[in-house]
């Protein structure tokens, strides 16, 4: 059997460990049948992705800094030269200094903002600048967020900003490149127990809140947010562009905590 996937070839951005939610993705991509690369920052993550690569086939990967034009050209240049053509990309990459997710929005620092900006939110334009051209017969690109943009949520601070200008950023681009039968959506889960989830203040509190008052008394898995981006990559999302899709346990639904919780 073939999956929905089959013939199709992506870039994963994002990878850190086996419990990050671009993990859950590419495993859930390549079982549906993708062929995939994968991209690092610098040795230390190389080490920890390289591992990860094998273990489903992969074996194109490119060191990449999302802040230096010369790294994300030299990436897409060899995608170019060894596939020639790019089905979908996964942007799964966020930073922010974690002193700054902890205390008061309003102490925001200068400096930390357009970083956590330019990291977490234009680096996803810069990279659909560079894989639109090589998605020649349409394709897919995925971000992730977070309801963090939309709604105050404590110890998310200015990476609730960023997040709110990345969603903006996909209503954008969907509009963009929906000419060139690209589609650009966003998938946002639950609070998860990630490397990235480690470095927000509070994160147990927010896991253990979220799951105890979302409807489905539920976090969302890697296996969920996996199985939603094969949805969205695949032929079956054809007509989808442009939304943030929530896999959070219907958390977002709320307007108060459950009874027994008040």
């Amino acid at each position: 059997m073939t999956g929905p996937l089959t013939g199709k070839r992506g870039l994963i951005m994002g990878v850190a460990n086996d419990r990050s939610i671009a993990w859950g993705i590419a495993k859930a991509m390549a079982e549906a049948g993708a062929e995939l690369a994968f991209t690092y920052q610098g040795e230390a993550f190389g080490k920890r992705v390289k591992p990860l690569a094998e273990s489903i086939g992969v074996d194109l990967l490119v060191d990449v800094d999302v802040t230096d034009d010369a790294s994300l050209d030299l990436a897409f240049d060899r995608l170019k030269s060894e596939w020639g053509q790019l089905d979908f990309l996964v942007h799964a990459i966020a930073y922010s200094n974690k002193d700054e997710l902890a205390g008061r929005f309003i102490n925001t620092s200068r400096d930390n903002f357009k970083h956590s900006l330019e990291i977490s939110c234009y680096s996803l334009i810069e990279v659909a600048r560079r894989a639109a051209p090589l998605m020649t017969e349409g394709g897919t690109i995925l971000t992730l967020t977070y309801q963090g943009s939309t709604r105050v949520t404590p110890y998310y601070n200015v990476m609730g900003v960023a997040k709110a200008a990345l969603e903006s950023a996909v209503l954008y681009l969907a509009n963009d490149l929906g000419p060139d039968g690209i589609r650009v959506n966003a998938i946002s889960p639950g609070p998860m127990k990630t490397l990235a989830g480690a470095a927000i203040s509070g994160a147990r509190k927010t896991f253990r809140q979220t799951e105890a008052n979302a409807p489905l008394r539920a976090n969302a898995t890697l296996e969920a947010v996996g199985g939603t981006a094969v949805y969205l990559a695949s032929d079956a999302g054809a007509c989808t562009t442009g939304e943030t899709i929530r896999v959070d346990g219907g958390y977002h639904v709320l307007g108060m905590p459950q009874p027994e919780n008040l």
